[in-house]
């Protein structure tokens, strides 16, 4: 397989588009209308939707564009037309192996589809540890007035306004954050790989090999880096022990990024304040993790991301691409799979 021109893409009457994602989690299973929209904007192209792996290997071999969360190396070595694939997640670690890196089969992924959910999510989180909310929680659920526990805390309820709000990966997600924490009267820190925000909406720019630097003032730190080699553990016992005692960690990125042992422990000592989750490095969390019962820490499902527009922003992407790509104009989304983004 070669990288593929404008010039020499096949036209939708040559086209055969695969979908296929199977996920324990519904939502993320791509609905009937996905296909049927694309059936309707381009008729004369085959779209197949599958509803699980079973008969990928089939469909496969003679398969243009593959939409779907990922193909595994042995997959991929049917895939013999393959000329783009779409990724229905933004992350993509999972596609990055040799065979495909070398292949010059365009890459695209979801950026930007979950960043209003996602900061959603993210300034709520930062609302809850702020004010204490799931102690609160705890303390109704044993029936108990808990005003003055909360306040004779360790760390108390606090203002968030002039906090410093750093944020670890300032794309999409983490802009559309600061877009929201800015009114609040924080403070908008960012460590960037470049050490640059094109934004404008960061106060202070870090590269990435400031990281620690930055952690020591920040109030509150909030990940968003993709999944990377560089990013693996990229929090670890080190890294607390540069945070605030009152200061905060959460990550809706990828559960890899922290060292969960790291973690537990920074959380049991109270080298930090608390911290939230909404990844884990083994998804779903067991039961018998230790982070349920981590101290300080609040955990919410992998449902940061989680929308009623999920699919419908989807497909509106997966459209202007597909009018891109029959058109011969570059991709939105593409991705650099040796950097992993």
């Amino acid at each position: 397989m070669k990288p593929t021109s404008g010039q020499n893409r096949p036209t939708p009457a040559a086209t055969k588009l695969v979908i296929c994602v199977w996920h324990p989690f519904t939502l993320w299973r791509p609905p009937k209308e996905l296909a049927a929209e694309l059936r309707k904007q381009w008729p004369k192209m085959t779209v197949v939707h599958l509803p699980n792996y079973d008969l990928l290997p089939h469909e496969l071999p003679h398969a243009d564009i593959f939409i779907g969360f990922s193909i595994r190396q042995k997959q991929f070595s049917l895939a013999q037309k393959l000329r783009w694939i779409h990724s229905t997640a933004s992350g993509v670690a999972q596609l990055t192996y040799p065979e495909l890196r070398n292949s010059g089969v365009v890459v695209t992924n979801a950026g930007g589809v979950h960043k209003i959910p996602m900061a959603e999510h993210t300034l709520g989180t930062l609302i809850a540890l702020a004010r204490r909310f799931p102690d609160s929680l705890r303390a109704q659920n044993k029936r108990r007035w808990a005003q003055q526990d909360l306040w004779d805390a360790k760390v108390r309820p606090r203002e968030m306004k002039g906090s410093v709000l750093l944020f670890v990966g300032f794309g999409s997600i983490g802009q559309e954050v600061a877009k929201r924490a800015k009114p609040l009267g924080m403070k908008i820190w960012a460590v960037t790989r470049s050490g640059q925000d094109k934004s404008d909406l960061a106060d202070r720019v870090f590269r990435a090999n400031e990281l620690e630097k930055a952690l020591r003032e920040a109030d509150f730190v909030v990940l968003a880096a993709p999944e990377t080699n560089d990013t693996h553990h990229l929090m670890g016992a080190q890294q607390f022990a540069l945070m605030k005692p009152t200061a905060y960690l959460v990550n809706v990125a990828r559960g890899s990024l922290v060292h969960e042992a790291a973690l537990i422990d920074a959380l049991k000592r109270n080298v930090i304040a608390g911290a939230a989750i909404d990844v884990a490095d083994t998804e779903p969390l067991p039961p018998r993790s230790p982070l349920w019962k981590a101290d300080n820490l609040f955990v919410t499902p992998h449902v940061s991301s989680a929308s009623e527009h999920l699919w419908e922003r989807q497909t509106a992407l997966i459209v202007e691409n597909l009018d891109r790509w029959f058109s011969g104009r570059e991709l939105l989304n593409q991705v650099d799979l040796n950097r992993g983004y």
